[in-house]
């Protein structure tokens, strides 16, 4: 099928489509995307079209399948803030505001972020950040001790517990 066969196609079908997600759509904007991804895929598979009619049918069995795919995906992402909702809500009152961590963080020279991220984030130990850095393991210990004493000093100063913080910033990544 050439680019003015498909055209046609489009032409002829897409109306009746958008008719068919809208109605089984919750949002416009839902619908149009399954729309979408119905003629995307009749594009990529246009060797498998049937002639005719038949071709109208054949779309509505992709834009069935793709409306199949778009609730499961719903259904996933319903599940995952769910999950999150839930997680957020055992988080205990007194925790140090995230934001506040992030910018103390933030604050920190540049040598000390990329130190305490690799650490942090990364889970590097202090010989895998010596090869990462091209120095010695001596260098990184004490580099990474100074950054910590620097990064607890402005935690105080900020006002925040700096054991709590470092748990936070252990656990949900709080500094990005």
């Amino acid at each position: 099928m050439d680019e003015d066969e498909f055209a046609e196609l489009y032409e002829r079908n897409f109306r009746a489509l958008l008719g068919y997600a809208l109605r089984r759509c919750a949002s416009a904007d839902d619908a149009a995307d399954v729309v979408a991804e119905t003629f995307a895929v009749a594009w990529r598979r246009a060797g498998e079209l049937p002639e005719g009619d038949n071709a109208r049918l054949w779309l509505y069995g992709a834009a069935r399948r793709v409306l199949a795919n778009h609730r499961r995906g719903e259904q996933r992402h319903a599940l995952r803030t769910a999950a999150l909702r839930a997680e957020l809500a055992a988080v205990p009152v007194n925790e140090p505001d995230v934001p506040v961590v992030g910018e103390v963080f933030r604050g920190l020279p540049a040598p000390d972020r990329e130190l305490l991220s690799l650490v942090a984030w990364e889970g590097l130990a202090v010989p895998e950040i010596a090869k990462v850095l091209g120095c010695s393991r001596n260098a990184v210990s004490i580099r990474l001790h100074r950054a910590r004493k620097r990064f607890a000093r402005a935690l105080r100063a900020a006002g925040v517990d700096d054991a709590r913080a470092a748990r936070l910033v252990a656990e949900k990544g709080a500094l990005t």
